[in-house]
């Protein structure tokens, strides 16, 4: 099992650049940025974890900057969106962004999706909040046949374009892992991803994440898909619940950090640093 760390990456947090060095050089696997692209005043949808909105999901910065200045400074560490609002960016754009990244990491870029929850953020972007799931699938599948075609083409409800050239194309097509609830995201990972990206930490919203990866295993092989990989965030250095994700085959498991500066985020990585290292001992 591998591990990773993610973080909001702000301008007032530590870097990309030192971030991702500092992970690679303590053996981590990956790093992981999330999106907002902006939050209305409005207010409309509640934050799902309860309570106030922290003020990192106002700062983030784009994903996609931040995991290329990771990228350009490291060799090994792969770099992904934890998670890419894929409904709400043009597939596209999109293509050409996830295609270009994976070019400049050598190969080394995760593409993780999710389908939002921020209603009035995501309506600002003209995405219709009710329809979303299938406007991301379309998205996905249209990104897909624009990575493999020379002259690709998409015909959808909401993507549709003729024959096409987009280059450069990705290094090779980049896992995508579907993000979200039980059981939704779950069958979306099952029907167009390449795993599933669930998360451990959210309050009240499903049963602990490892009591739900055998019915996901069940999903897949009733689907013919196999047994795909999972992606747990987790929040807590808990060795118990640890060894449980990697007895039930669990990919990796990604640590989060809060958007601090460098003293603060570097003393957390040494410690999850030791504590990984006490797992393998």
């Amino acid at each position: 099992m591998q591990f990773g760390a993610s973080m909001f990456f702000t301008d007032y947090a530590i870097d990309a650049a030192t971030l991702g060095r500092v992970l690679e050089e303590r053996g981590f696997e990956s790093v992981w940025a999330p999106e907002h692209s902006h939050i209305p005043v409005s207010r409309v949808t509640p934050f799902p974890a309860g309570g106030d909105l922290p003020k990192k999901y106002y700062d983030a910065m784009d994903p996609f900057v931040s995991l290329t200045a990771a990228a350009a400074v490291t060799r090994t560490l792969k770099v992904g969106t934890g998670v890419c609002l894929v409904a709400q960016r043009d597939p596209i754009q999109l293509a050409k962004l996830v295609a270009s990244i994976d070019q400049v990491s050598a190969g080394r870029f995760l593409f993780g999706i999710g389908n939002g929850w921020n209603q009035d953020e995501m309506e600002n972007h003209g995405c219709d909040f009710e329809t979303r799931h299938k406007r991301a699938r379309e998205n996905v599948e249209a990104m897909r046949a624009i990575w493999s075609s020379d002259v690709a083409e998409y015909h959808g409800e909401f993507v549709d374009f003729g024959p096409m050239v987009a280059r450069p194309k990705p290094v090779r097509s980049p896992p995508v892992y579907v993000g979200g609830a039980f059981p939704y995201s779950a069958r979306r990972a099952i029907r167009y991803g390449d795993g599933w990206l669930p998360q451990a930490a959210r309050k009240g919203a499903y049963r602990q994440i490892a009591d739900m990866i055998p019915e996901f295993h069940r999903m897949c092989e009733e689907a013919g898909r196999g047994r795909l990989p999972v992606t747990v965030w987790h929040s807590r250095r808990d060795g118990d619940t640890i060894k449980r994700y990697a007895d039930l085959g669990v990919e990796r498991v990604v640590f989060s950090l809060e958007p601090e500066g460098r003293d603060a985020v570097m003393a957390k990585i040494d410690g999850i640093a030791a504590f990984m290292r006490g797992l393998e001992g």
